[in-house]
């Protein structure tokens, strides 16, 4: 079996820990113009500060007394995990990976890192670009990574609304080649591989918590073309993942996705840690705190302090589904438990991906996602540039969701028998052969049901021009 490595040689040093004081700032999740959702929370603000401020001082009088400084604090970030592909997510905080040395770095840059196209649907810049690294493939594997990523995204790609809109994901694979084969902890805890990423089960003593170097997956997703969305595929069949949700890269994506590469449930863990990147969205579920919540009114979209009737009278959050059948079972409303606390705070539905592996992401979640999506990509696009000038003989082909309407104008007057084209040729359209320039229109406008926000439906139509040329 592939997996298997002969000899299972066993690594030295452990997965690198920082030792520099701070702390991690919680953003499972965060977005939509506030701050993060509630969490099972650190210790309190100044408390950090006050602390290390007395470790600094202590270490100053220690080294001017000359004696050895008192060791630093380390630094610590959140991360969510899943013990059962039907369980509820969990939070935790694991020790933050050591900031990479420049020779490391540089070690990276120059070293291996190959990257395949694995979907084109598009150039970069109006597709969202899903960058996969693998971890714990040797150079002899990467064939078998890049298939796993094929396998993988046809999955992640199956759940709605993915479906819907696959064409706007471009998908690339980065090549991380590992010394030997498998990760850490599998199967059992005193397992040690040495990987690229360091990706190692029994994270912080939990078996299904699958951590990683978080400094080498940004170099190395950063050989992609464009990162909007990082995925570690780790070379293993044992269930397991993690989310980083509080990391945004200078590379430009917010969060990583970790995942076993031959678990047929590790996908959904891939999923429901998009929710959060893409869609913004907090957790669902309420674990870590007792007791009611009683902070401010939190930012994301799926969660509020306002029962159904309130939403309703006041139009705030997911007003405009309230009542309609969720694709996750059962009609929109207001369910009380999420944001990890029991009560206090209320969710769309009772049971959404956000709240447990394996459902659907509900109403108001697929609107979100939606929003996620058209961040980074276009509702329209061509490969064929709108910067010089076509001929009348020109096939100008774009792209567009299923779910949207497609136009075509010259000069200004659409040519109705071309509706819904997604290949057209200026002289079959109508232009003249006159020796004057014309205009060609494509204009797309996403009518999808799955959107009711009005402001978000003003973003989901755009036109691109072509000029003929005289």
């Amino acid at each position: 079996m592939r997996r298997n490595t002969p000899g299972q040689h066993r690594r030295r040093t452990s997965i690198r820990t920082a030792v520099s004081v701070g702390i991690a700032a919680a953003a499972g999740g965060g977005g939509g113009g506030g701050g993060p959702p509630p969490r099972p929370p650190p210790p309190p603000p100044g408390s950090v500060g006050i602390a290390a401020a007395a470790v600094a001082a202590t270490a100053v009088a220690a080294t001017a007394e000359g004696a050895t400084p008192a060791p630093q604090a380390q630094r610590t970030q959140h991360v969510e995990y899943f013990n059962g592909a039907d369980g509820h997510p969990r939070q935790t905080t694991v020790p933050a990976s050591k900031p990479l040395a420049p020779s490391e770095k540089a070690a990276i840059a120059a070293g291996d890192g190959d990257v395949t196209s694995i979907v084109q649907n598009g150039t970069v810049g109006t597709k969202l670009d899903v960058v996969f690294v693998g971890d714990g493939y040797t150079a002899a594997q990467q064939e078998d990574f890049h298939a796993d990523v094929r396998a993988k995204w046809a999955k992640i790609s199956g759940v709605e609304p993915y479906a819907t809109y696959r064409g706007l994901f471009n998908i690339w694979a980065v090549d991380a080649v590992s010394n030997e084969s498998g990760v850490s902890g599998d199967p059992t805890k005193d397992v040690v591989r040495d990987t690229a990423l360091d990706s190692a089960f029994f994270c912080d003593n939990t078996e299904r918590l699958l951590c990683v170097d978080t400094g080498k997956v940004e170099s190395y997703a950063s050989k992609a073309p464009a990162a909007d969305l990082v995925v570690v595929l780790s070379n293993s069949t044992k269930y397991g993942g993690a989310g980083y949700n509080d990391i945004s890269s200078q590379v430009g994506y917010d969060g990583i996705a970790t995942a076993s590469s031959d678990n047929d449930q590790s996908d959904q863990i891939a999923v429901h840690e998009t929710g959060h990147s893409l869609g913004k969205l907090a957790d669902e579920y309420d674990y870590g705190q007792s007791g009611t919540y009683t902070g401010p009114e939190p930012a994301q979209t799926n969660l509020t302090k306002l029962s159904a009737d309130q939403m309703t009278a006041q139009q705030q959050k997911w007003y405009r589904w309230i009542g309609q059948q969720s694709p996750d079972g059962g009609a929109v409303g207001a369910f009380e438990g999420g944001g990890y606390y029991q009560y206090g705070l209320n969710r769309p539905t009772d049971n959404s991906i956000m709240r447990t592996l394996g459902q659907e992401f509900n109403l108001p979640g697929r609107e979100a996602m939606i929003a996620g999506f058209y961040r980074y990509a276009s509702v329209l696009s061509s490969p064929v540039s709108t910067h010089h000038a076509v001929s009348r003989g020109t096939r100008i082909r774009v792209t567009a969701p299923a779910s949207a309407q497609l136009k075509w104008y010259v000069d200004g007057r659409e040519r109705k028998a071309a509706r819904g084209s997604t290949t057209v040729v200026p002289r079959t359209l109508g232009v003249p052969a006159d020796g004057r320039p014309h205009t060609v229109t494509a204009r797309a406008t996403d009518r999808t049901k799955a959107v009711r926000d009005p402001a978000l439906r003003k973003l989901l139509s755009r036109s691109l021009s072509w000029h003929t040329a005289p």
